[in-house]
């Protein structure tokens, strides 16, 4: 196999090239996945369950169908993780809660892990997550560019393993920013697409009018692939066209407010280049996006209080079991009077129409905003501080991406540079309904000319 090719910095593309060319096996690149994970997991701690002998086994079946002419597509032998929620046969579904300590091992694939496996692609196992997906932190996984701090969430077990290059595409759920938040904190690409697109079914529940499967990768091309070939449509060919005629709208209000002073700088840096690229900014607020905000979460809370109810009511000795942050939203959750539930769903109809009214109205191909507020917190003292200013982080950050799980519609989350504090910041790209293809087009093109992507831990650039 080359030397030439850094595990962290390895892409879906090169690796399925190699594999069909014979620079490249399967095999011995799940191997080193498997290796990356038992080096580093003790420290980051992303990972929940991970199965050496069945991924490898899948890896040996990849090499000999890709040999004998049986070619799935890019996905073929590319090493997989999945998020903690979702069911994979064989693995327990603990959703990171001691309530479920003792679930045992889940007998079918949820649909979408069906895809990966018929895509050819190789399970290695689950990652970590905030328990029930409902947090930003994900304890007790800590981000790799430095172990102080946390990596987000709550899919930042999948986004670590994927900015160590302990795995090369990952598996997240986001509800109110839960994959964009930890693509941001680690400097990987993480995406969710327009809601509905992957069914849910085999996952378990938050707020289901809400929950949106997605993926994180090391690069933009890298989540593109995988959801090209997830969906059953074509793969784009990977290579950035013009921005030029692009049409980007940069929201202020909302978006800009209580931003870090390093990541107000690494933005503005992304905006220019942009420009550069040829895209033309249209700087004009949307005006409903603190109403999206409070909308999404009005339904969070309540259909949060929902799903997990059931798992607690028959003793409050169950309740206990919940970390004490999620037993207060349950309970507050159940609270909330049915009429303003009502109400907030027919304030997110109204959000929706106002989205693409604000789209059309300016002839916006996207919107542009930073991703988080902030670079990544402390992990044991989990507050976002600049100067003398303290904000909570599970209301800072969600401000920013928690209006696009109100409308529903695609988003993409880029590295766009590092702070002061050397942490990544990430560039949120928000596109418009159902149209995937353009939003990946347009974070391609920044993200090449950029050059973030290159970017891979100095810790972890040793040679496959």
């Amino acid at each position: 196999m080359s030397g030439s090719l850094s595990l962290p910095g390895l892409t879906i593309r090169e690796a399925a090239a190699g594999f069909r060319n014979g620079l490249l096996d399967p095999v011995e690149i799940t191997a080193a996945c498997l290796d990356r994970i038992s080096n580093t997991d003790a420290v980051l701690r992303s990972w929940v369950a991970v199965d050496d002998a069945g991924a490898i086994a899948e890896a040996r079946r990849a090499r000999e169908e890709l040999r004998h002419g049986i070619d799935r597509g890019l996905l073929q032998g590319i090493p997989v993780a999945i998020k903690d929620i979702i069911d994979v046969a064989g693995f327990p579904t603990r959703c990171g809660s001691r309530i479920l300590a003792d679930t045992p091992p889940s007998v079918y694939d949820a649909p979408i892990v069906s895809r990966v496996r018929a895509a050819g692609a190789v399970i290695l196992g689950k990652t970590a997550t905030q328990e029930f997906a409902a947090g930003v932190l994900t304890p007790p996984a800590r981000n790799p560019w430095d172990t102080s701090r946390s990596p987000g969430g709550s899919s930042g077990g999948s986004a670590v393993a994927v900015a160590t290059g302990a795995s090369l595409m990952a598996l997240g759920s986001d509800t109110g920013g839960s994959i964009r938040i930890p693509a941001a904190a680690v400097g990987v690409a993480g995406f969710k697409p327009t809601y509905g697109w992957f069914s849910v079914h085999g996952v378990h529940p938050l707020a289901p009018s809400l929950d949106t499967l997605g993926l994180l990768g090391r690069t933009v091309d890298d989540v593109a692939v995988a959801y090209a070939v997830l969906r059953g449509v074509p793969v784009q060919s990977g290579r950035p066209s013009s921005l030029s005629g692009v049409r980007l709208g940069v929201p202020r209000g909302h978006f800009r407010d209580r931003l870090q002073t390093g990541v107000e700088a690494v933005f503005g840096d992304a905006l220019e280049k942009l420009r550069t690229l040829g895209a033309m900014l249209v700087e004009i607020d949307w005006d409903d996006a603190a109403v999206a905000r409070a909308c999404a979460f009005v339904l969070n809370r309540v259909e949060t209080a929902r799903s997990l109810w059931p798992l607690v009511s028959t003793s409050r000795d169950m309740l206990g079991k919940f970390h004490p942050d999620l037993q207060v939203r349950v309970i507050g959750g159940r609270l909330v009077p049915a009429v303003l539930y009502l109400e907030a769903l027919a304030v997110r109809e109204r959000i929706q129409d106002s989205m693409s009214a604000y789209l059309v109205a300016n002839r916006l191909d996207a919107i542009i905003t930073p991703t988080l507020p902030a670079t990544a917190v402390l992990a044991d003292d989990p507050v976002i501080r600049d100067g003398a200013r303290e904000e909570p982080v599970g209301s800072g950050f969600t401000r920013l991406t928690m209006p696009f799980n109100a409308t529903g519609q695609p988003v993409l989350s880029v590295p766009c540079g590092f702070a002061e504090d050397g942490l990544p910041v990430g560039l949120q790209i928000a596109g418009r309904d159902g149209d995937e293809l353009s939003l990946f087009s347009i974070g391609l093109a920044y993200e090449q000319n950029a050059g973030w992507s290159e970017h891979v831990l100095p810790a972890l650039r040793s040679e496959v």
